[in-house]
Parts: C-alpha cells; structure tokens; sequence
C-alpha cells in the first residue's frame, strides 16, 4: 500500500508539474490570443446572455442559465474556501495574482470548450443531448481520434467518483463533525439521500435544482466576506499591494509562515486556480452541451462565465478575508486557515459560515459531477449504464464521509489531471473552428 501511495505521490507531481501548468496556461494564452481578447472584450454581453438564458424554447433539455448553474454546482466547491487558502499557505499571497490571471486567461479555454460542445453534441437513444470532450474529440478529429475520446471518458468516469464525490462528502462530513459534533454516518447517509432524490431525476432535476441552489450560496458567501471587507475596507489597499507585490518577489518568512519564492507563487496559483475553475479540464462543457441553444458561441459567451464568476469572485472574496485578517502568517493551511480567517474577523459567527459554505458547495458539487461521470459512463458503455452509474454513486457518498481518503484522494488528483490532457490537445486542433464560428457570429451581429 505504501509503495502505491508513493507512486501516486509521484506521478501526481509529474502530472500537475511545470509541464502540465504550462500547457495549461500556454493554451489560454494561445487562445486568448487567437479569439483577439474576445471574452474580455464581451464580459458585460456575456452576463446579459445569461440573464437572457433563463428562458430558452431552442433545441435542448435545460435553459443556458441552468446549463451555467450546472456547470457551476460542480466548480465552486471546496477548492474555493479550502483551496484558496492552502495556495496563500504554499506560495504566499502572490500566489492569488496568478490565480487571477489563470482566472483570466481561463475563460478563452472555457468558452472555446463550450463552443465545441454545442456544435458537436448529439441526440442519444432517450431524446436527450449530449456532448464534451469525448464527442468533439471523435466528430471534430473523426474517428481515428476515438482512442483519444474514450481515455478522456474514462479518466472523467473514475476521477469523478474521488473529486467529484468521496471527496467532497469527507470534506462535508469532517466540516460538521468539527463544528456541531455531528458523526460522520450520519452526515454520509443523510448526504446520499438528499443527493440521491435529486441525482435520480437526472439532468433536469440536477439543473433545477442548481438553478436555485448556487445563486443562493453565492451570494451568502460572497455577502458574508463583503462584510469583512468593508470591516477592514482601510486595509484592502495594502492587501491588494501585498499580493500584487509579492506575486514577483516572493514572500519572506514571517511569524509561522515558512517563505515563499516567486516560483510556489506561481506554481500554486496556477495550480489552485485550474482546481477550483476546471478551465481546460473539459468537465464544464458536458453540462454546457445539455443548453437549450441553437448558437454554440453565445452558449460559449455564457459558459466563460463560470470560469470568471468561481475564480475572480468567489475565490478572491476567500482570498482577501484571509489577507486582511493576517492569519496567513500563523502556519496554518486549508479550510482550517480559511475558519482561521472568518473567525477572527466575525468571533462567533465566522466558523459557521465557513462551516456552512462547504456543506452547501461540496453538495452542489457531488450533484454536478455525477452528470459528469454519468456522461463520460455513458460514452463508453450506452444508455444501459445510466442507472447503475447513478446507484453507484449514491453508494460512494456514505463510504467518502467515513473513509480515510488519502489514497482516493491522489487517485482522483491523477486521473483528473488525465483528463485536461486529450482535452487540450483537441482544442489546439480544433481552435481554427472555434475561431471561424467567432468571427462569423460577430460579423453577422454587426
């Protein structure tokens, strides 16, 4: 067992490495560069495109909005409270400059997997549209690419159930023990029944459900950390200085805080920024290939959102708590530092909104991702995998809450790192199309 933890332990670091963090942001870049800064240029056409989405009597099973709360249900999760902190504990507060600008970069990669996903999404045996990596791989590459759809399908199947659910129900599970001394059984079961109701229903119910559920947690979270802010809001100059600053001069040691070079800076902005946001990792555009839409560029407009709305909102508002309240420099990482963070800020009160943010994000995130895995199960093995898929992973919930999921959790972390790999390659071939659909629809617009 421990020869494997060591292996994981090693090929983790080789997969989420240099190399695989500038491929990442090397592609942003390049299709940044590409679509012209498009979606920097659109941000605010892009939010009325949501808003518009709500309603929608195209082609499709959910509403663009609901395909965006989908999307979301799934990245904002525990990356966003416990993730951020563990980047500023590693690389210093630098470390959130670079999350912001794979943030940034990242929405080129998002829409350009939206864009795909609607154009090459297909009608499978029940009537229902589907679509993502594995389809625009194998109808925008041909056949002859099938080798590269089916591993990005099966990294999506497995990975799932270690990211996208044991994971998350641990984290839910130790949240509530911690804080109300619930046991972890308990929390696990009552996991797997809510979840379940929901999950069964499938994609409908998941988008319904989203639909209301992630706009409520944004704004509780956003809300609660805006306060803290304008609490500090004298200080949030200097927080905004310390960040920018030491993103290229490194952090010294200071207090409990061991120091960090320019390098951990970047290494784990960037690192924890394509955690939290999936920008390249091409989970987002399954749920994005569901929208009712005849247009894959204005579902693509909304689709960068998610990348914008998790990183540069949600994740700065964990960020700058953590800053502003100087806790960083005690040693402290993960959700415990950013609990740290909220407590001091609010005595009494911070450990329950932090207690309360993960709860609510990791079970948006375990409704999420079993659309995910459902998909990359049904690509592999028909419509017939569907429901055992579904039991499967309501099954998993229980056993996440009260496990010890150290070797999961790298098993997830490599197949999940896996699965940007075919994805990427397939939006380097396929970006001339993506930029051509761009063009032609702003052309027209105009």
């Amino acid at each position: 067992m421990i020869w494997i933890n060591d292996a994981l332990n090693s090929l983790s670091g080789i997969i989420w490495g240099p190399l695989m963090l500038v491929l990442l942001f090397g592609t942003g870049l390049y299709l940044t560069a590409g679509l012209r800064f498009m979606p920097w240029r659109n941000l605010i056409g892009a939010f009325r495109l949501m808003w518009q989405g709500r309603k929608s009597d195209q082609e499709g099973d959910i509403t663009p909005f609901q395909a965006l709360m989908t999307a979301l249900s799934a990245t904002i999760g525990t990356g966003n409270i416990a993730g951020v902190a563990t980047a500023i504990a590693l690389g210093g507060p630098g470390a959130i400059f670079w999350m912001w600008l794979t943030a940034l970069i990242g929405m080129a990669t998002k829409y350009c997997e939206v864009v795909l996903a609607v154009k090459y999404r297909e009608v499978d045996e029940r009537g229902q549209h589907v679509g993502g990596p594995m389809y625009y791989i194998r109808n925008g590459l041909g056949h002859k690419w099938a080798w590269l759809a089916i591993a990005f399908a099966f990294f999506g199947m497995v990975a799932g159930f270690g990211i996208g659910n044991m994971v998350q129900a641990n984290s839910v599970a130790d949240a509530l023990e911690t804080t109300f001394g619930l046991p972890t059984w308990i929390t696990g079961l009552a996991l797997a029944v809510v979840a379940g109701a929901v999950i069964l229903g499938g994609i409908s119910r998941i988008a319904a459900v989203a639909a209301k559920l992630v706009p409520f947690m944004a704004v509780a979270y956003v809300s609660a950390s805006l306060l803290i802010i304008f609490m500090n809001i004298e200080q949030v100059p200097s927080a905004l200085a310390t960040i920018v600053s030491t993103a290229f001069t490194g952090t010294a040691a200071i207090g409990g805080f061991a120091g960090a070079a320019v390098w951990a800076a970047i290494r784990f902005g960037v690192a924890r920024g394509v955690f939290s946001n999936e920008a390249g990792l091409g989970s987002a555009p399954i749920a994005h290939a569901a929208a009712k839409t005849n247009n894959p560029v204005q579902q693509g407009l909304v689709g960068m959102l998610g990348t914008f709305i998790d990183t540069i909102i949600v994740c700065t508002m964990t960020a700058l708590v953590i800053v502003l309240t100087g806790v960083w420099t005690g040693g402290d990482s993960g959700a415990g530092l950013s609990t740290l963070a909220f407590e001091t800020a609010l005595p009494g009160i911070g450990s329950y909104v932090v207690s309360f943010g993960i709860v609510i994000f990791a079970f948006t995130t375990i409704l999420g991702w079993s659309y995910y895995g459902e998909r990359c199960a049904e690509f592999l093995f028909g419509v017939k995998v569907i429901l055992p898929y579904r039991i499967l992973w309501i099954i998993a919930i229980p056993l996440g809450a009260m496990g010890k999921l150290g070797l999961i959790w790298l098993l997830a972390d490599v197949l999940n790192g896996l699965m940007a790999l075919p994805n990427l390659i397939a939006l380097i071939l396929l970006s001339p199309i993506v930029f051509k659909l761009t063009r032609d629809y702003f052309n027209r617009d105009k």
